[in-house]
């Protein structure tokens, strides 16, 4: 199967009360995940604005920084986190994720299930 860029969805969304809104960019549909996962997205946060604080029951959530910087909260824990790191939250753990730089922030979530 391919999806054509032209095909994916885009949404402006404010995620889990975080600051502002961040661009989604589903680069699969729920078919798509073949009932694995619930999201696969590029997702774009701009500067100031974040994914507010929130936890995973029964799934992991992996985030793939892209482009940027930014300041990931590891179940209470800030880490900065930038290009090229992988960022995962398991069954039972919290976590949120803000720009804290002055250029965009991009990155690949992907939410995979028990």
């Amino acid at each position: 199967m391919v999806t054509r860029s032209n095909e994916c969805a885009y949404r402006d969304e404010c995620l889990r009360d975080g600051k502002g809104t961040v661009n989604i960019k589903d680069l699969a549909n729920k078919e798509g995940l073949y009932g694995h996962g619930r999201l696969f997205a590029h997702i774009t946060v701009e500067p100031g604005r974040s994914i507010g604080f929130h936890a995973h029951e029964h799934e992991t959530e992996f985030f793939y920084i892209i482009k940027g910087e930014g300041l990931f909260n590891d179940n209470g824990k800030p880490v900065t986190v930038k290009a090229g790191d992988v960022c995962a939250t398991g069954y039972g753990e919290s976590h949120s994720m803000e720009n804290v730089s002055d250029a965009p922030m991009e990155m690949i979530a992907l939410i995979v299930m028990e």
